[in-house]
């Protein structure tokens, strides 16, 4: 029996430092709810319309000029816009669940962080890049940057500006990811991403099913 899609949708987010898993989770989730009747769009940051894959691209491909970090930041907060307006907030006003490959964790993580630019700042220009838009559920994928830039290492795609960056980089993002993850646990879950594949697939699962049955409820008591 297919998902009811009378109310707003479902806004999940999947973060994590290089080579934690998430693209391939965010992937499987989206299989599985699609199974189950749910409709849903997966998506990613940066990127998401045309606009937006050419700004990633300007941003991991890299270039011969050094980008400033707030240059990075605001290529970022304009592909997040452009995603936002024309892709997920449509999205979630027709029902269907939103699961994103990055958003506004990865922004606060990488550059504020991991490049030093102030996050009260970030947070602020982050509200106005997505108009107040917040993940419903944030998914975290957390392991020891060792792990995860071996795997990045030994994966077949291409490796980006960002997996180039020293390993003290990303342990600042990893950092910064768990900081974030403190403050806010209610929204952000922290899943172990050195398990095996499947079990990470059966924690995102519960983590997932527990907030649709939520929304549900709220659904049917505002009915």
């Amino acid at each position: 029996m297919a998902a009811r899609t009378t109310h707003r949708g479902l806004f999940i987010t999947m973060e994590g430092i290089e080579g934690s898993g998430k693209t391939t989770q965010a992937a499987r989730l989206a299989r599985t709810l699609r199974a189950r009747g749910y409709p849903v769009l997966l998506t990613r940051e940066p990127g998401g319309t045309a606009m937006a894959e050419r700004i990633r691209g300007v941003l991991l491909d890299g270039t011969a000029e050094r980008m400033a970090p707030e240059t990075e930041a605001l290529l970022i907060l304009a592909a997040r816009r452009q995603h936002v307006a024309h892709v997920i907030q449509p999205a979630l006003a027709q029902g269907t669940v939103v699961i994103c490959d990055r958003f506004v964790d990865s922004t606060l993580a990488y550059q504020g962080y991991a490049r030093g630019l102030d996050l009260p700042l970030l947070h602020t220009m982050n509200r106005w890049a997505t108009n107040g838009l917040a993940p419903d559920l944030t998914v975290l994928f957390d392991l020891p940057v060792v792990t995860g830039l071996r795997r990045r290492h030994h994966d077949t795609a291409p490796q980006n500006r960002l997996d180039r960056e020293a390993a003290r980089f990303h342990r600042k993002v990893r950092t910064g990811f768990l900081a974030l993850a403190k403050r806010e646990p209610r929204r952000i879950k922290v899943v172990d991403a050195s398990q095996r594949p499947q079990a990470i697939e059966s924690d995102v699962d519960t983590l997932v099913s527990r907030r649709l049955a939520t929304r549900r409820a709220v659904q049917r008591s505002s009915s």
